[in-house]
């Protein structure tokens, strides 16, 4: 009975430690496999103004007495010329003395331009320089959770995933989620991938935009898993203990 307990732990020992403890496959990134989805490259996009943003410019003119009234009439914030405003359910932007202006489902370069066009209407010689003001992205779930600045026009999942603190080995590589609002009144768009294959580069789920928000869940088994061999020779060593002291009862017992 003693031998036969000890081939079956020698069993359970062996089939843990091919499970037990992450690998590449199961959690490294760039990977070549052929097992891996293989996503399509699409061109970047930029992104376009939406309902509920804000943006924030200054305007750089020789007419110092309009810009200052500008600045001092404005319903947003302002700071030396710098002016911050949101954009309206209607997709404008409403700046004093100057009719409402549209600049919903533009780019920021886009935009630019056409407050620029409706500012010299008053001040002739104006020049803009636009940005927008809540560049940011969400994390929640298997990573470290928050809410973080978009510094860079261009910002990959990588890059994201590295200003967050990474993924935590737990975390569902397979099932990789990006939850993108087009618009105020319209349904989220849900982005699922694997982020596990090299292809990843250059796709549809390469880049981060402005609002986005990413999930990771907990992988399923994650439970039984170890970070590391250290972990997993720890609990092997505690089973070991135990098994000698039950067997040791056993054989005094008789």
């Amino acid at each position: 009975m003693t031998r036969t307990l000890r081939y079956c732990f020698l069993l359970l020992v062996a089939a843990m430690g091919l499970n037990s403890c992450y690998n590449y496959r199961q959690v490294g990134f760039l990977q070549e496999r052929k097992k891996l989805p293989v996503y399509d490259s699409v061109p970047f996009n930029e992104y376009k103004i939406r309902v509920n943003d804000y943006v924030i410019f200054r305007i750089i003119s020789l007419e110092e007495n309009l810009t200052k009234m500008l600045s001092d009439n404005q319903s947003g914030g302002s700071s030396q010329n710098v002016m911050y405003y949101r954009v309206y359910p209607d997709g404008t932007i409403d700046i004093p003395f100057v009719e409402p202006v549209k600049i919903v489902g533009q780019t920021v370069a886009e935009a630019e331009l056409t407050l620029r066009k409706a500012l010299r209407e008053v001040i002739p010689d104006a020049d803009v320089k636009l940005a927008l003001y809540n560049r940011s992205f969400t994390v929640i779930g298997e990573i470290k959770s928050g809410v973080y600045p978009i510094d860079r026009d261009r910002l990959t999942i990588y890059e994201a995933l590295a200003i967050s603190g990474d993924l935590a080995n737990p975390g569902d590589r397979k099932h990789v989620r990006i939850i993108r609002q087009p618009n105020i009144n319209e349904k989220p768009e849900v982005l699922e991938f694997d982020i596990r294959p090299n292809t990843v580069i250059d796709s549809k789920y390469y880049y981060i935009y402005p609002n986005d928000m990413i999930y990771v869940q907990r992988a399923r088994g994650s439970f039984f898993r170890f970070g590391n061999y250290a972990g997993f020779i720890g609990l092997i060593t505690s089973s070991l203990s135990l098994l000698i002291s039950v067997l040791s009862y056993t054989q005094l017992k008789k």
